[in-house]
């Protein structure tokens, strides 16, 4: 039988970058239990998510009390949830056990927490002050929740394309440079074939960005896509990789610091001073905003650099084709 050990858990299941609050509050404790699971118990990962899901549960439940200890407690039930809920990726990778309907379980089982936490920590407090303000930040909770996520998957999904796009066309206008120089019997030198090195050369990602592109949605620095939004900002690569020296990512208010405020701050405060629910969680909503906003100026900066990488490719097929005999192009336009 195979015995994990805790730099195991680590090498096989942390990511190359996290969520401040998952490295810092989280993984201490997770890759404990993740060991310990991993070696004593036949636990899986999809078991692991339906209790993170009846805990996430039990955290409503007592949020919907409103009383002092019943908050306090619905604030430790919601962070071990959430421990729960990141132990079932960690396993699911640390064994290789993962699936895709493990994926989707996750993900709407996420939701569905997010939902019962909001409308029970919500209800509860305008049931014991009547304060209709409350129903209209549940409201606000689940909107924003719901962005986020909705965002991030358009914004991956856009990017993947790009990315394949681009591949694409780099590799015609490759294939189309060999075929050229292998009618010339010589490397082709001209400035066409030296614009296509150069575009070549800029566009390669470096190591670290083939390792990001598999972290969070819609955070993802890969050079060929980013290359207007580092020059403008250039202090932020010195940012970043301070950052990733921890394995955090530069996206300190995301959805997962966004529920932590909302579900663990926020009723722990209001056990001590009645009426902080409201504040805490607007500060949380804006603080996601605000970061939000910046991923979406970093896509838009993105689409950018990327018609503008579209464009001189197509400029350079276009121009290797026109060198080539037309029953010749027609062949390598077949081949790529």
């Amino acid at each position: 039988m195979v015995h994990f050990t805790l730099d195991d858990v680590r090498q096989r299941t942390y990511k190359r970058r996290d969520a401040w609050w998952t490295v810092l509050l989280v993984d201490p404790l997770a890759s404990r239990l993740v060991k310990f699971t991993a070696n004593r118990t036949r636990i899986t990962p999809n078991q692991l998510t339906v209790g993170a899901l009846i805990l996430g549960l039990g955290a409503a439940a007592c949020f919907a009390v409103a009383s002092w200890p019943w908050l306090l407690a619905g604030a430790l039930l919601y962070h071990l949830s959430f421990t729960l809920d990141c132990m079932d990726g960690k396993i699911a990778r640390l064994k290789g056990t993962g699936s895709v309907f493990g994926a989707w379980l996750d993900y709407i089982f996420d939701r569905v927490r997010v939902l019962a936490c909001a409308i029970a920590l919500m209800g509860g407090q305008y049931a014991a002050t009547g304060n209709v303000a409350y129903i209209w930040t549940a409201l606000a909770v689940v909107f924003l929740d719901m962005l986020r996520y909705m965002d991030a998957l358009e914004i991956y999904k856009v990017r993947a394309q790009m990315r394949s796009k681009l591949r694409s066309s780099q590799r015609t206008a490759r294939a189309l440079r060999e075929a050229v120089q292998d009618l010339k019997g010589q490397a082709d030198d001209s400035a066409v074939s030296q614009r296509l090195r150069s575009m070549e050369d800029a566009m390669e990602p470096s190591g670290s960005d083939l390792e990001d592109e598999n972290q969070v949605v819609g955070d993802n620095p890969n050079l060929k896509l980013q290359q207007e939004f580092n020059k403008r900002f250039p202090w932020y690569a010195r940012v970043r990789n301070l950052l990733m020296a921890g394995r955090i990512r530069p996206h300190l208010i995301s959805g997962i610091e966004f529920q932590m405020g909302v579900f663990i701050i926020a009723p722990i405060a209001a056990a001590a001073v009645p009426g902080a629910v409201i504040p805490i969680v607007a500060v949380s909503g804006a603080g996601l905003l605000a970061f939000e906003l910046v991923i979406i100026y970093k896509f838009w900066l993105s689409t950018r650099d990327y018609s503008k990488s579209i464009t001189a490719l197509q400029a350079i097929i276009d121009e290797h084709r026109a060198r080539l005999p037309e029953d010749q192009e027609l062949t390598v336009g077949n081949r790529t």
